[in-house]
């Protein structure tokens, strides 16, 4: 047979679970075509061989929540996912997305959206799903795949309001939702701390999940923290499981896990899942492992804010009346105060450096409230800036949340999912260490098996979210492969100095191609729009 790529001598950890082992692996076009010995005389002079003695093999990583969507259209290559051997990106996760849109829709929502997507291309079709896979096929250096997000869906059937979703409205929707997954979307996704998602209520995500259970697919969710009556059971993982209950569908919960307040308390984080499962609901989960977490400053302001979008939102901040309401309106609202976290993101360069600055030193310099500070800084940027949370003090506090990031990966019903936004001067490490950071320095210190915690990066996601031929290392399954050193793999990526790559992930493959080389990219743009 005709090799393409020969993988020689390196430890095989197929995505199974099963242990290493050692093999060849030969690769035609882009498809593994061979597992197990490989005589030199059976490869051919013209293939590609890797010497991966002392290293492991194992399927690309899929991060199941990726805020890339936009970071991709710009920058294919996409440096800060495919060094840390992240292969398919799972994008459109909260709900939020650029597509199925209009293109007068399409331009409002990448405004407000920019803060955590920076800002794609204006003039890009982004009109359907299949519109929106083709802007990224063959243009980017890992597969893409898509959810079909509540907040454009509901945006084309209701516009940036605050209206329920029933009759045309609700119709539209679900036509809107029937076509994206008819045109590859892996899932529905909403997230119910964001516009206009948060609009709705539990009946209407039970209609919406009625559809995607047609296609067997999951509801991936962000809990619900705003308008909390309109959802069942006051919203959050209540709301959550009663649509999986109604609707006989799939859950998936994001970014699942404990936090500072809540560090040590695995078996109540767990109470109402596992309550849940035993009563036969499917259900999966995610985590980072980090103590905090990263958005845009949306989140921080009451549902009538949102109305009428960008513009509206605006005129709201540089009025002086409106302005002195919202900011009371944000004091008395229990969403989570903005005090303690810290500028990510400034989009001009007016502003440029607050990026890395926390809020409270911010708005104590300008002698304001740090409502009032956030108020300001939106309307001069234009909405176009994101923040992140500032990790605790306490050392033991900090590595009290891994060790529980460690002990839910090691549940067959967990993932990684990285909620990546690579955006930025100073954005959330994630984006350039998670997958790393979980390989390598929190599996060693843990002492975790290196193939449970692979399993839980592909094979894990691939099922899930049904990408089909990915997710573990065997004849006839594509070539998404990251050959790493088990013992030196490690994230570098830190809160201080954030876009930093990490280590240890010498090369890696997509498609049947090198995207990575020497632990550098190689300009191949090689994924593919998927599953």
């Amino acid at each position: 047979m005709a090799f393409d790529v020969v993988i020689r001598g390196g430890t095989v950890v197929d995505g199974t679970g099963k242990p290493g082992f050692k093999a060849d692996i030969g690769i035609s076009g882009k498809r593994i075509t061979a597992v197990g010995h490989l005589a030199a005389s059976s490869v051919g002079e013209s293939a590609r061989t890797i010497d991966a003695k002392g290293f492991h093999i194992s399927p690309g990583f899929i991060d199941v929540h990726s805020h890339a969507d936009g970071a991709l259209l710009i920058d294919g290559q996409h440096a800060s996912g495919i060094r840390q051997g992240v292969t398919t990106e799972i994008i459109a996760p909260d709900g939020l997305t650029l597509a199925p849109l209009s293109s007068e829709n399409y331009r409002m929502y990448r405004w407000y959206m920019s803060g955590i997507l920076g800002l794609p291309p204006e003039d890009i079709d982004m009109s359907s799903i299949e519109a929106a896979r083709a802007n990224y096929h063959r243009k980017t250096s890992c597969n893409v795949a898509t959810f079909a997000g509540h907040g454009p869906i509901r945006l084309e059937a209701a516009g940036m309001n605050d209206v329920p979703l029933t009759g045309l409205k609700l119709e539209t929707a679900k036509q809107l939702l029937r076509e994206s997954l008819e045109q590859g979307a892996v899932g529905f996704s909403t997230g119910l701390s964001y516009y206009p998602n948060s609009w709705s209520d539990t009946d209407e995500l039970c209609a919406l999940m009625e559809v995607t259970g047609e296609f067997g697919r999951p509801m991936s969710i962000h809990l619900r923290n705003h308008n909390p009556e309109r959802g069942f059971g006051g919203g959050g993982v209540t709301e959550a499981i009663e649509v999986a209950r109604r609707t006989g569908t799939k859950l998936h919960f994001e970014h699942y896990r404990t936090t500072a307040e809540s560090a040590g308390q695995v078996g109540k984080l767990l109470e109402p899942i596992d309550r849940a499962k035993d009563e036969g609901i499917d259900i999966t989960l995610e985590t980072y492992p980090y103590p905090v977490g990263s958005s845009f400053p949306q989140a921080f302001f009451p549902g009538y804010f949102h109305e009428g979008g960008p513009e509206e939102m605006l005129n709201v901040l540089n009025d002086e009346d409106r302005r002195a309401e919202l900011i009371t309106r944000m004091q008395e609202v229990g969403y989570g105060k903005p005090s303690g976290n810290m500028w990510t993101h400034i989009g001009s360069d007016r502003n440029k450096d607050l990026e890395g600055m926390l809020f409270d030193e911010v708005a104590a310099g300008w002698g304001v409230s740090v409502e009032e500070m956030v108020c300001r800084v939106m309307a001069e940027e234009s909405l176009t800036c994101g923040f992140r949370g500032s990790p605790p003090s306490s050392v033991k506090l900090w590595r009290q949340v891994e060790e529980d990031v460690m002990e839910l990966m090691a549940r067959p019903d967990y993932m990684v999912g990285s909620d990546s936004i690579p955006v930025g001067g100073m954005p959330h490490p994630r984006a350039y260490g998670c997958f790393a950071r979980v390989l390598g320095r929190l599996r060693r210190r843990y002492n975790y098996p290196v193939e449970q915690v692979v399993q839980r990066m592909t094979q894990n996601p691939a099922e899930r979210f049904g990408l089909t031929d990915r997710g573990v290392i065997a004849e006839g399954k594509f070539a998404d492969l990251v050959i790493f050193d088990e013992k030196r793999v490690t994230d570098r990526s830190s809160f201080e100095d954030p876009k930093v790559h990490p280590e240890g992930v010498p090369w890696v493959l997509v498609n049947g191609e090198i995207a990575v080389e020497n632990e550098d990219v190689t300009g191949v743009l090689a994924g593919e729009a998927v599953p």
